[in-house]
């Protein structure tokens, strides 16, 4: 907030006496504001809120993975007892480093299309999004607004941290997609905290838990593609990857073949995996590892 700072730092770095650690909210300055700043100075260390095994450590093993799927790991609500004043905190985040920094930073008028653009984007976590289609939901709603601008939004939202984007992967043809991308949460307790508790989704969850642990654990996530199936995530690390398939209840069997299918279909040998609440230990389904979310989690 002190104008001319960037002069500062660029002096002490100058000098070669000093390791310099720039922290703070991204409502006040962008890493992309930064490498503006300091061309060819800088190294981003990306921050995440705090995993389930971070937060198990925490609570010295006091925690249950269904606390975490409710509270999330955002850190300021550690300093909360209750999960009403957690969630209001959350809402103040919300509000105040992400809403109120876009609107003021873009000189935005319509204040409430921001807010109904993520109020969308929040319910409609891990299923295919394009700006064309949210418009098309949102002028449903009488909420009139050109997906041109909805995309732009939503870059708003993706470079304030709120959101991260999952692009898809056509696993049979080994590219990229251009379309229909999947956005998950930075911290998934802003979905309860915004749009209430009344539908606990935990499919969608657990898939926005493990998008954000895939990315904290240093992997390039996508959502693959197998002729008309899906498969929840591909990550890839370096010569590392592997298919994700996240459910919640796999006790059905109908559930279960539909989880385990679309890894079946892949014809490589990288691992396959899927994560779900099984409550047991690691076994293998032809060749596929089914692993109870929770130790995954851990890991």
């Amino acid at each position: 907030m002190c104008s001319g700072f960037e002069e500062v730092i660029n002096s002490l770095h100058s000098s070669m006496k000093y390791d310099i650690y720039i922290t703070g909210s991204n409502a006040f300055l962008l890493s992309s504001d930064l490498a503006t700043l300091f061309t060819g100075r800088t190294y981003e260390i990306e921050i995440f809120p705090f995993s389930y095994k971070e937060c198990l450590k925490y609570y010295a093993g006091q925690y249950s993975l269904d606390r975490y799927v409710r509270e999330g790991g955002m850190p300021g609500t550690l300093l909360y007892r209750e999960q009403d004043d957690k969630y209001k905190y959350i809402r103040d985040v919300f509000e105040t480093l992400i809403i109120r920094y876009i609107t003021n930073k873009y000189s935005m008028r319509n204040k409430e299309v921001i807010h109904d653009l993520a109020y969308f984007m929040m319910d409609n976590i891990s299923s295919l999004t394009s700006a064309n289609n949210i418009s098309k939901s949102l002028a449903n709603a009488n909420i009139k607004i050109t997906d041109k601008t909805i995309k732009l939004y939503m870059q708003y939202l993706k470079d304030s941290y709120l959101f991260y984007k999952v692009r898809r992967y056509d696993i049979k043809g080994k590219k990229y997609l251009a379309t229909n991308d999947k956005y998950y949460l930075s911290d998934h307790s802003f979905r309860y905290a915004i749009i209430g508790t009344k539908n606990m989704d935990y499919g969608r969850v657990y898939e926005n838990i493990v998008a954000i642990e895939l990315l904290r654990r240093g992997y390039e996530v996508y959502v693959g593609k197998l002729y008309k199936k899906e498969v929840d995530f591909v990550a890839i690390k370096q010569n590392e990857k592997i298919y994700f398939q996240v459910s919640d209840d796999i006790s059905n069997q109908k559930t279960f073949d539909r989880e385990v299918t679309s890894l079946l279909e892949i014809q490589d040998a990288y691992p396959k995996i899927l994560l779900a609440n099984t409550h047991h230990d690691e076994y293998q389904y032809e060749g596929v590892k089914i692993i109870d979310i929770e130790e995954w989690l851990k890991l």
